[in-house]
Order: C-alpha cells, then sequence, then structure tokens
C-alpha cells in the first residue's frame, strides 16, 4: 500500500478490533499495522547535514545541562544554605520541593506556549528565566526571595524538560531519533555531575564559609548564557512550521539537516500525515483542550504517557539525586566524606547514560523500559537488606551501601532516564504533541516535587530500609504496568507511530480477531 493510502474498512484484514461506537456512529477500526513510511524514505547519508544537526543539538541541551544542575546543586548546598537562613527541615523540604513543583507548572504551560509561538523561541524564553531565577537565589537577602528564585529556576527547568526533547525528537531522522533526543537526557545527568563536582569543590575549600552556597548557585548563570546566545542561531522545528502552514520555510530547513530527497520526502510524509490526523481528529481539535480529552486515543496515550513521566520520579531517583548526601550519612559518612562519595552516583549517571545512547538504535524502548524497573527494584531491595543487616557504627556499612546506590542509579540511567525522556517525545501526534508532552511531564515533576517534599520525613520515620523496600514494591507495579500498556517506537517515523496510536495498533495488546 502506498504510503498515505487510507485503508479501506469494506478490505478483508488479518486483524481488526471489534466494532465500538464513534461520535454516535457505528464504525469498523482496523487495528492492522499502519503502512511504515519509513520503509519508504531516501537514505540519509553522511555529510554537511549531520554536522549541522549535531550542532543544533549540542546548543539546545544546554537546556539539559540546566536542568541538571539546577536539580542537582541543592544536594551539596543545602546545609549551609540552612545554616545562613536558619532554615528547619520543614523549610528545607520546600525549598527543595518548590522547584519541582514550579517545573510542574512550566511543563504544562510552556508545551502550550511552544505551539503558539515555535520550540525555538520558547527555548531562548527559557534561557532568560534560567538566568534571572540563578541571580535571585545569589543575592538573596531571605528565604522568601530564595523561595521565588527556586521557583523561577523550576519553571524554566519544567519548560527545558518539556519543549528541548520535543525540539530534537522532531529535527531528528528516524534511523538515529532515539540517540539524538537522548542526548538532552546525558546533558541532564553531566549536569547534575557537574553540581556534584562544584559543590565538592568549593564546599571542602571554602565550606567554613555559610555563605559558600551562593557560589554554587552562580555556576549554573554561564550555561544559561550559553543557551541563550545559542538559540538565536538555530532553526526551528519544520514539523511545527508545516503545521503553521509554512511548508517552504519548513523545507528550507529540512534541507540544511537531510540530503534534498529526503528532505522533500519528509516534508511531503509529515504534511499528508498532518492532513490524514485533521481529518481523523478534527479541525477543530488543535484549539480546543476539551475536544482532545474527550478523545479515547488520546486519553490513553495520555495515561501511558503519565505512566512513564510518573514511573520515572517512584524509582526513588531524586531520593538521591537531592538528598544523596542526606542518605550518605545515614549510611555512616561525615559531611565532607559524604560530599566527595556523592560525586560516585553522579559519575556513574553519566557512564550509564553514555551506554543508554548506544543502545537506543540497538534495543526495543519497552526492553529498555521493563528491564530497568525491574533491576532498579532488585537494587532498592539490596539496600533495604544491607541497611536491616548492617548495624549503624559498622565500618562497612557506609561503603557497602554507597556501592549499592551506585549500582541503583547505574541501572536507572542506564536503562530509564533517557528511555522516559526519548518515549515522552515520540508517543504523542503532531497536532497534540506539546499538550500531551506537557501534561506527561507536569505529573512526572509533580511526583518529583511530593517526594522531594516528603523524603526527609519518610527517610526520618522509616529510615533506609523502610523507605527503599517501600520503592522496591513501587517498581515491581510499573514493570507489570508498562509490560501491559507501553508502545514501541523504536525504529518508526513519526508519523507511524502517530498512526499506530490514533488507530490502536501501537499497544502491545491490541485487540485482534
Amino acid at each position: 500500500m502506498p504510503p498515505g493510502q487510507a485503508l479501506n474498512p469494506c478490505t478483508t484484514q488479518k486483524h481488526r478490533t471489534p466494532d465500538r461506537m464513534r461520535d454516535k456512529t457505528t464504525r469498523m477500526s482496523i487495528t492492522t499495522e499502519p503502512p511504515n513510511r519509513a520503509s519508504t524514505l531516501p537514505p540519509l547519508g553522511q555529510g554537511a547535514h549531520t554536522r549541522r544537526l549535531g550542532v543544533i543539538a549540542l546548543v539546545a541541551t544546554f537546556g539539559g545541562l540546566l536542568f541538571g544542575y539546577d536539580t542537582g546543586v541543592i544536594n551539596g548546598a543545602l546545609d549551609p544554605m540552612s545554616r545562613e537562613l536558619g532554615m528547619g527541615n520543614t523549610i528545607q523540604g520546600w525549598v527543595t520541593g518548590s522547584l519541582a513543583f514550579a517545573a510542574a507548572l512550566g511543563a504544562m504551560v510552556t508545551g502550550r506556549i511552544s505551539d503558539a509561538i515555535g520550540r525555538r523561541k520558547t527555548i531562548i524564553g527559557l534561557s532568560i528565566l534560567f538566568i534571572a531565577g540563578a541571580l535571585a537565589c545569589v543575592f538573596t537577602p531571605s528565604i522568601a526571595v530564595l523561595l521565588m528564585g527556586r521557583t523561577m529556576l523550576g519553571l524554566a527547568v519544567g519548560g527545558a524538560s518539556a519543549v528541548v526533547p520535543v525540539f530534537l525528537a522532531e529535527l531528528a531522522p528516524y534511523e538515529i531519533r532515539g540517540s539524538l533526543s537522548g542526548r538532552n537526557e546525558l546533558m541532564v545527568v553531566g549536569g547534575q555531575l557537574a553540581a556534584f563536582i562544584v559543590n565538592a569543590i568549593i564546599g571542602n575549600l571554602w565550606g567554613e564559609h555559610d555563605s559558600v552556597w551562593r557560589w554554587m548557585f552562580a555556576v549554573c548563570a554561564l550555561p544559561a548564557l550559553a543557551l541563550f546566545i545559542g538559540m538565536l542561531r538555530m532553526p526551528e522545528s519544520p514539523r511545527w512550521l508545516i503545521a503553521q502552514g509554512r511548508t517552504e520555510d519548513a523545507r528550507t530547513i529540512m534541507r540544511r539537516i537531510r540530503p534534498a530527497e529526503r528532505a522533500d520526502a519528509e516534508i511531503a510524509d509529515i504534511a499528508r500525515s498532518l492532513e490524514e490526523t485533521r481529518t481523523q481528529i478534527g479541525a477543530g481539535t488543535k484549539g480546543s483542550t476539551g475536544k482532545i480529552l474527550r478523545e479515547k486515543w488520546f486519553v490513553r496515550i495520555l495515561l501511558v504517557g503519565i505512566l512513564v513521566g510518573a514511573g520515572q520520579q517512584l524509582t526513588g531517583i531524586n531520593s538521591i539525586m537531592y538528598y544523596g548526601i542526606k542518605v550518605l550519612k545515614e549510611a555512616g559518612f561525615d559531611e565532607g566524606s559524604a560530599l566527595i562519595a556523592n560525586i560516585a552516583p553522579g559519575a556513574i549517571a553519566v557512564v550509564g547514560s553514555i551506554f543508554s545512547l548506544r543502545m537506543m538504535e540497538r534495543v526495543n524502548r519497552r526492553t529498555m523500559v521493563i528491564t530497568g524497573y525491574s533491576l532498579t527494584a532488585f537494587f532498592h531491595l539490596l539496600i533495604g537488606v544491607a541497611s536491616m543487616l548492617l548495624p549503624e557504627g559498622s565500618p562497612a556499612r557506609p561503603y557497602i551501601i554507597l556501592v549499592l546506590v551506585v549500582g541503583f542509579v547505574g541501572s536507572m540511567q542506564t536503562c530509564l532516564n533517557v528511555s522516559t525522556w526519548v518515549l515522552m517525545s515520540e508517543l504523542f501526534p503532531l497536532r497534540v504533541r506539546a499538550i500531551g508532552m506537557g501534561l506527561s511531564a507536569f505529573c512526572g515533576w509533580m511526583m518529583n516535587g511530593l517526594l522531594s517534599l516528603v523524603f526527609p520525613v519518610i527517610l526520618g520515620a522509616l529510615g533506609l530500609t523502610g523507605s527503599f523496600f517501600g520503592f522496591m514494591v513501587v517498581n515491581v507495579l510499573i514493570a507489570v504496568l508498562m509490560w501491559r500498556n507501553l508502545p514501541e517506537t523504536r525504529g518508526k517515523t513519526l508519523e507511524d507511530v502517530e498512526a499506530g496510536v490514533i488507530s490502536g495498533a501501537a499497544y502491545p495488546f491490541a485487540a485482534t480477531r
């Protein structure tokens, strides 16, 4: 069947769903796998277009670097900040969690903004917000201003988490979409590692000064400035331009990052897919969230997206990335040693993400995700058992728990972190991609914020044993849900994924008869 040709419901098909009601009219829903557009595209090849695409990805992923640094810097800054500003445990939780709650709002709102003004302009605006938030934290005279600065950083972090992966996915050819989009997550963990290293250096050299934490925050203004300057020269997403009716502008940009024949074929395919989607979901859907939410196929994929986004946080990864110093001190390290030991989880996160990028085009996304949740549950079990069996004061206790924490972070970063953000950028059709990504990221950030807020309380009440046994149970449940519901997206164009999501054929247990 030629790409884009409509399926005839009267034609005999091998796999079909039962009849179902749509818009109060009975119609047959075909669940045969939609035609594979990827197989009809000219080869990608190598050349100047590949280098240009790499430069665009490098500049855009400074947003991920800022995401990582701003979430990781609190790990080492919290104790000296608390001493200078007189913060108790509750205020510490709010200062830490305020970034995540603001990020939830930023992810949801920024998706709609990027639909209206474009991905590129939105990222430029976020870079300005990153700079303003960092300066507010550096020069804060009070907890109130600090919370305002953390909120600004949170809005920027959430916006970057929703828009940058979409921008990269919409620019990337399907052959390398996973590894190209996944570079953002590599920059996120690189930013967290940079924060841990900066914290360790500044904390050990000038830790006697309470205001040392201000220098930790000041460093993040530099990549924000680089993001602002770099994005001024970057192109807009061709897919967004086509959705705005600017096909020739999209063609000009696509020819800079693809061979000419491939660029024209992709432009034609995107335009055809967009027209098919308009026919299927209605021309009025674009401007009405209410209409979109009433579409059964959208509700289904949105629930999957929320599971992907919130599930990542329920691994407990940010119990280490935000409160790693507290966890390691609970394990038996003193403060100076904990600052240095905390670099190990950050380093393994970068190594795991590099390894994950190498596997993105070789291993199915579903396999990565299900394996990831199984491994994190296993390490949660080991951490809980070690904490229970090794008595406090034992010289081996802190080092064994550190090794297990590194194993947990490594398995999480290798199998889940890159896959999570790549999947969320791939699952949703073009006309609702920013909305779906924004809502999924919103739920992920809300879960992040809730765990950031309550983890110090949980750790104090249950200790390492109870905390990590709880994470283990949750991760086993998520692994089962992913096995039942997560579609596969590797090796497919975004337009192929879109057709499968709308028809229902993309799901692992699509109804057939």
